[in-house]
């Protein structure tokens, strides 16, 4: 029997964006910091995405390894994220992020499963899991959009319950 297609959202849901943001230095941080002064150094503006390196410094969100291992039970996974486009670090980072913590090997769940797109909704699948339903099409999806971080998705366990029927 075949797996309904699941497609996992990366910053804000597997990745704990916060936590690259909470490793940068100062000064990295106040070029890249939404209340700098924008008329003094205009480099990056309020992008802390545009930081390069930044996605290599992140952390998987709480019980997100876990729910991977459980969900591949019941569903065949994709990781469908945006990498930013001013930012050409950000997707290899990503590639090695999944690598760091998946595997980079052939029996790894996400193995050539890495899916980068500014357009979600051109993916066919039956479930999307994101924590910005409004961004990069991810709301036209045809199929389920579990809103990650809100009621009654606000933790990993939540998500896992409801898709394996628990």
């Amino acid at each position: 029997m075949e797996k309904p297609i699941l497609y996992i959202d990366m910053d804000g849901t597997l990745v704990d964006f916060q936590s690259g943001i909470d490793r940068l230095d100062e000064k990295t941080r106040m070029l890249y910091n939404k209340h700098y002064d924008s008329k003094t150094d205009t480099k990056y503006g309020a992008h802390y995405d545009d930081v390069p390196g930044i996605f290599a410094l992140m952390d998987p969100m709480p019980g997100a390894i876990k729910a991977v291992e459980e969900l591949t039970k019941r569903y065949d996974l994709y990781i469908l994220s945006t990498a930013p486009w001013n930012n050409p670090t950000a997707w290899c980072d990503k590639l090695n992020w999944v690598k760091r913590y998946f595997g980079g090997g052939e029996d790894s769940v996400f193995y050539k499963r890495l899916i980068l797109s500014h357009h979600k909704d051109l993916c066919r699948g039956s479930i999307l899991i994101d924590d910005r339903p409004e961004k990069w099409g991810a709301g036209n999806f045809d199929g389920e959009v579990i809103h990650f971080g809100e009621e009654p998705y606000k933790t990993w366990p939540e998500v896992v319950k409801h898709l394996m029927g628990l």
